[in-house]
C-alpha cells in the first residue's frame, strides 16, 4: 500500500514552475539559456512599498495577525474595489491569503464536494484543474479556439452547465493568452449565468492593471445580479511586482469568505505580517508607476508578436493584457520537421536553441506555446532571433 494519497496521484507538478527550474539548472551548468517561462515581472518592487515593509519590521510588526488578513489591509482592499471597480464590500467579505494561488485553493477546498463540476475555459492557468481535483471536484474543460480569441462564448457556456456545475472560472486578462473579456462579452456570459442560479463564478483578476490599447477592464462582480455569487480574486504580485511577498486576496459572499478563513486557520494561518503592511502601501500608495510599466510591457508585446508573425509556421494573436503571448506552432508540426506535438517543439527549442517556453498542451490546448515577455528587450531580441533560426532550420 502506497504512503502517497490517491488524490495526490491524480495531479501533476506545475509545468510552468518545471520549465523555470529547468532553465535555472541549465544556466547553473553554464548554458546561455533565455527563460521565457516564468509569469513574473522583471521590474523591482517600488521603493515606497519596500519602505513600508522596513517600517513594519522596525516598529515590531512581526507577530501573528488575524488569520485572513489585518484590518488595515482588508480596509485597503475594500477601498480598492470601491475606487477602481465601483463595487461595495465590507471587511467581512474580504479574505487575504499567502498569494492568489492559496486563495483559489482555499476556495475550492471550502466549497467543493465529490463530483461537483467546475467549468474551466481552455487555455487555462495550469493550476486550476489540479486544484479542483485535489478538492474532490471534477474539472470540466471547455476549449476556446484561436478563432474565438481564446475566450468562452455564451453558447459554449450554456452547453457546459449541468446539474452538477458549482463554479465557472473566468480569468481576464488571461494567463496564458493575454486575452481580455470586454464588458459586452462579460455581459453576454452573464445572461446565461443569471438563468443558472446555482452556478458560482470565480473571477481571477490578477492581471487587471496590465492592459493595452485602451482595453477597458470589467469584472463580472460589477453586474449586480451576479455579485452575490461571485468570488473575485486579485493580489499584488503582478501589478506591483511583488511575487515573492506572497499576498493574494478575494472578495465575495460572507459564507464563502468565512469558510475560506476556516480552511486557512488549519493550514498556514495568517500571511506574513510584514508583507501585509507592504500590501497596504501598494494598494493605498502612488499608482502612477503601473501605467509606465504597462507601456514597457506593451512595447515588448508588440515586438514579440511582430517577430513571431514573421516566422514561417508560427502565428500569434495580439493580446489585450497580461505579459504573455500564445502563438500557434501547428504549421511546424508535420512529417517534414519530424515534430508531432507542441511538447516536442518546446523540448527541441530548448535543446537546440537554449530558449525555454511552455507547451500549449500544459494549458489545455494543443499546438501552441506560451511566451512570457516579462524580461528585458535585450533578452527578447536574442530569444526571437534564436526562435526564428530554429524554425528556419526545421523548414530546410
Amino acid at each position: 500500500m502506497s504512503i502517497i494519497s490517491d488524490s495526490l496521484k491524480r495531479i501533476k507538478p506545475s509545468p510552468t514552475i518545471a520549465v523555470t527550474q529547468k532553465a535555472r539548472e541549465l544556466r547553473a551548468a553554464g548554458k546561455d539559456v533565455i527563460g521565457l517561462g516564468a509569469g513574473e515581472p522583471d521590474f523591482d518592487t517600488p521603493d515606497n512599498i519596500k519602505n513600508a515593509a522596513i517600517k513594519a519590521i522596525k516598529s515590531g510588526d512581526t507577530k501573528y495577525t488575524a488569520v485572513d488578513g489585518t484590518p488595515a489591509l482588508k480596509k485597503a482592499i475594500v477601498d480598492k474595489f470601491k475606487r477602481e471597480n465601483k463595487i461595495n464590500y465590507t471587511t467581512d467579505q474580504i479574505t487575504v491569503g499567502t498569494g492568489g494561488k492559496q486563495v483559489l485553493y482555499n476556495a475550492f477546498m471550502a466549497t467543493l464536494n465529490k463530483g461537483d463540476e467546475v467549468i474551466i475555459p481552455a487555455p487555462f492557468w495550469v493550476s486550476y484543474p489540479d486544484m479542483v481535483l485535489l478538492a474532490g471536484g471534477k474539472p470540466k474543460i471547455v476549449k476556446c479556439t484561436e478563432q474565438e480569441g481564446f475566450k468562452l462564448t455564451p453558447s459554449k457556456l450554456k452547453k457546459a452547465i449541468t446539474k452538477k456545475t458549482k463554479w465557472l472560472i473566468l480569468n481576464s486578462p488571461s494567463n496564458p493568452t493575454g486575452a481580455g473579456y470586454t464588458k459586452k462579452e462579460i455581459q453576454n456570459l452573464a445572461k446565461v449565468l443569471v438563468k443558472n442560479k446555482k452556478v458560482h463564478i470565480l473571477s481571477d483578476d490578477i492581471y487587471e492593471h496590465i492592459k493595452y490599447d485602451n482595453f477597458n477592464f470589467f469584472t463580472i462582480a460589477q453586474i449586480p445580479q451576479l455579485k452575490d455569487r461571485t468570488l473575485t480574486m486579485n493580489g499584488v504580485s503582478k501589478s506591483y511586482a511583488m511575487t515573492g511577498w506572497r499576498i493574494g486576496y478575494a472578495a465575495g459572499p460572507k459564507d464563502i469568505i468565512k469558510a475560506i478563513g476556516k480552511i486557512q486557520s488549519q493550514s498556514t494561518s495568517n500571511p506574513s505580517s510584514i508583507s501585509q503592511a507592504a500590501a497596504v502601501e501598494a494598494l493605498n500608495g502612488n499608482q502612477s508607476f503601473i501605467k509606465k510599466r504597462s507601456k514597457a510591457f506593451k512595447e515588448r508585446r508588440n515586438f514579440v508578436v511582430q517577430s513571431l508573425n514573421n516566422i514561417d509556421g508560427i502565428n500569434c494573436l495580439t493580446p489585450e493584457g497580461a505579459f504573455y503571448v500564445f502563438p500557434s506552432c501547428k504549421g511546424l508540426l508535420n512529417k517534414k520537421t519530424g515534430l508531432k506535438t507542441d511538447t516536442e517543439f518546446v523540448q527541441k527549442l530548448l535543446e537546440k536553441s537554449n530558449v525555454a517556453v511552455v507547451q500549449g498542451s500544459a494549458f489545455g490546448l494543443d499546438g501552441y506555446f506560451r511566451i512570457s515577455y516579462a524580461t528585458s528587450m535585450k533578452n527578447l531580441q536574442k530569444a526571437m532571433s534564436r526562435i526564428k533560426t530554429f524554425c528556419e532550420s526545421l523548414n530546410k
